[in-house]
């Protein structure tokens, strides 16, 4: 059996090197297994493709990718997963708080019963800010993707083969990749994984990628957003019809007992001229990106490979 182990790389130059060697001494423990590391650097200004050229150079099990620009870890995810050769696959992060010692948790767990498996965190060792995310994207994941309200999905899993192939046939540009996941198969678990502190530096997540991670994956797994405009739509405009009946009553009724209004009305009309705005800008976000694949927009760009000899920037 081969291992494949796929890493996202961005403003790692001083975490990968301690992570990738826990790789290889945990690995080396079951000599019986073949592996390779793929390292997919997503091109942040800095020098982490030299050292993933020198972790190359120390070690023939390492092969590195680098793309042109900034594409982000999705794609970057995407991009290594087509490169692997390995009967199991194992995704995991560059910031060494997914110990690569407790790898074979996973592995194990990954059997005729479970197709994926994704590390549980009894304790997270992230910022405020990442958990709090971390709780929302997994409560609004639950509800859009149909995800099983007990499964945490992280970004260290292991999956087998035949669910990466699954996962590659997708060519959007913007990839999401526990939503293809959760449609290649149904037999996933969670096993428990130390989470340890970072080793270095902040996470890459701001409140702008978030969201951007969000309506990638509500826009494509997902036709919820526009059903909940719809209704939007129609309960405004039936509480629209209702005060309106009830207004011409009182008029009718009461006459010049009752003013114009004309305050309430603006506010009123603000409230629905922003519901309109809102769900018209939703439904431009699916338009959109129905465009720009259309146009076929790249997942990635891949500038320079490791294995391509005949670069002469490699």
């Amino acid at each position: 059996m081969k291992i494949s182990c796929v890493i996202p790389c961005y403003h790692s130059e001083r975490t990968l090197g301690p992570v990738v060697a826990d790789i290889g001494r945990t690995l080396a423990e079951r000599p019986e297994l073949d592996y390779e590391i793929i390292l997919v650097n997503d091109n942040p200004p800095d020098e982490t493709w030299e050292l993933i050229r020198r972790l190359r150079e120390a070690d023939p099990h390492i092969h590195g990718i680098c793309f042109s620009r900034n594409f982000g870890q999705h794609a970057a995810l995407m991009a290594g997963y087509r490169q692997v050769t390995g009967d199991i696959v194992v995704s995991l992060d560059d910031d060494g708080q997914n110990p690569p010692s407790e790898m074979f948790r996973l592995i194990d767990a990954v059997d005729a019963r479970h197709d994926i498996v994704y590390a549980d965190y009894p304790r997270k060792r992230h910022s405020r800010f990442r958990n709090l995310g971390s709780k929302m994207t997994n409560r609004m994941f639950t509800w859009m993707l149909d995800k099983p309200k007990d499964l945490y999905m992280a970004s260290y899993w292991a999956a087998k083969r035949f669910v990466i192939d699954q996962m590659i046939r997708c060519e959007s540009p913007f990839p999401f990749v526990d939503g293809l996941a959760l449609q290649a198969t149904t037999r996933i678990i969670n096993v428990p994984v130390d989470h340890l502190e970072r080793a270095e530096g902040e996470s890459g997540y701001t409140v702008f990628s978030l969201f951007r991670l969000w309506m990638n994956a509500f826009t494509s797994f997902s036709v919820k957003p526009l059903r909940i405009a719809t209704f939007l739509g129609s309960g405004t405009a039936l509480g629209g019809l209702a005060v309106g009946l009830v207004l011409v009553v009182r008029k009718l009724i009461l006459r010049e007992q009752i003013d114009a209004g004309w305050t309430s009305m603006m506010a009123l009309l603000l409230l629905l001229f922003g519901i309109l705005m809102i769900v018209m800008g939703l439904v431009g976000e699916y338009v959109g990106r129905i465009f720009i694949s259309m146009n076929r927009k790249p997942q990635y760009v891949i500038e320079l490979d490791t294995e391509r000899k005949d670069d002469p920037w490699a």
